[in-house]
């Protein structure tokens, strides 16, 4: 097992730079989540850990040891890809052990690593089944066990997911957890999915256009979003956003309602609320105007605009309501302590 540790992380492809000086410490054993939008360069940044794609400055260590110049087979880490990148001529087992195989590993050493990592997988039934004989979910088993069997000090992971249908991913994010647990092998999970990024990650990092926006626990990024990016990016349904000018604290919105804030502040600002934060009340602040709704089961989503504004508003309701009821104009209030402030210009959160 290693830390990472990236320090100033830079890349660039001829004048354009793409990441644009990341920090990031990871622990040893630690599950770190690297979460953003498509083109942010959360791949990137893993490729460049992999040894995939070299770092334009900045330094990248590996257990505390310089690795920018290494090549990807002296750096001891092992990469599952989204597509499994199985040869398909060989069985699982060839599979699993070709990397020990190019290593020249001894044959009993392979075969004692391969038959330990099927058995952690459950896979010891498909061990001489060629990959287009096994499903997806299997698939993706696989290429872990083959990232296993190498022992390596650190896993990358990039959206391994993505190619499984939602049941499936839901099963395979508890097998990775639980796997990772296991192994207390350092790990860095590439995704787009902030549902992967809730439930995997010790710590996130939440990154957008090539920087990055966030670092902490997700309940701690989910509460106190440090940007209005990372707000609206991490949650679902994502977080409302209404501008507004602040007194102290009291938040007028557009329609000349007035909220009442944790925080202090003064001037133009960006009002966040989250959409099950608000509550049915005839005398609350939030007038909406509802367009449609949406029954989940757990929860009722209602959807329209704040009553005299333009603003797209969601709210989540617990429980079933008849659409019958979501009619027309509703009311709704929210505490001062569920709302967020962000600066207007910056986008940066108000009030820490």
């Amino acid at each position: 097992m290693a830390t990472v540790t990236l320090k100033n992380i830079r890349k660039s492809f001829g004048p354009n730079e793409v990441i644009h000086g990341v920090d990031i410490d990871v622990a040893d054993g630690e599950f770190i989540v690297i979460v953003g939008p498509s083109g942010c360069g959360k791949s990137t940044l893993l490729r460049m850990v992999a040894g995939l794609e070299a770092v334009t400055t900045g330094e990248l260590k590996i257990g505390g040891e310089r690795v920018n110049e290494k090549e990807p087979m002296d750096r001891n880490i092992a990469m599952v890809f989204q597509n499994y990148a199985l040869y398909p001529h060989m069985s699982v087992f060839d599979n699993m052990g070709y990397g020990l195989r190019i290593a020249r590993k001894p044959k009993p050493e392979i075969t004692e690593r391969v038959m330990s990592a099927a058995k952690l997988l459950q896979l010891e039934p498909y061990l001489r089944r060629k990959p287009r004989e096994l499903s997806g979910g299997q698939r993706q088993r696989v290429a872990m066990g083959r990232a296993i069997v190498r022992e390596p000090d650190v896993f990358l992971f990039d959206e391994p997911l993505s190619n499984l249908d939602a049941k499936l991913r839901v099963q395979m994010r508890l097998e990775i957890k639980a796997l990772q647990r296991k192994l207390g092998v350092t790990s860095l999970y590439v995704t787009h999915d902030q549902v992967e990024a809730m439930t995997l990650a010790d710590r996130m990092v939440v990154m957008n256009a090539g920087n990055v926006e966030q670092i902490g626990v997700p309940l701690e990024v989910y509460e106190r979003p440090a940007s209005l990016f990372a707000a609206q990016f991490i949650g679902s349904p994502s977080m409302n956003v209404l501008q507004a000018t602040a007194a102290g604290r009291n938040v007028t919105l557009e329609n000349g309602a007035v909220i009442e804030s944790e925080v202090e502040a003064s001037g133009p600002v960006v009002l966040g609320i989250r959409p099950e934060h608000l509550t049915p009340d005839s005398a609350g602040a939030i007038t909406l105007d509802i367009a449609m709704s949406e029954p989940l089961g757990s929860n009722t989503l209602v959807h329209g605009a704040v009553h005299g504004t333009n603003t797209e508003f969601v709210v989540s309701l617990a429980g079933i309501h008849r659409e019958s009821d979501l009619q027309g104009t509703m009311r709704f209030s929210v505490a001062a302590s569920a709302t967020h402030l962000f600066d207007a210009v910056s986008g940066r959160r108000i009030g820490g």
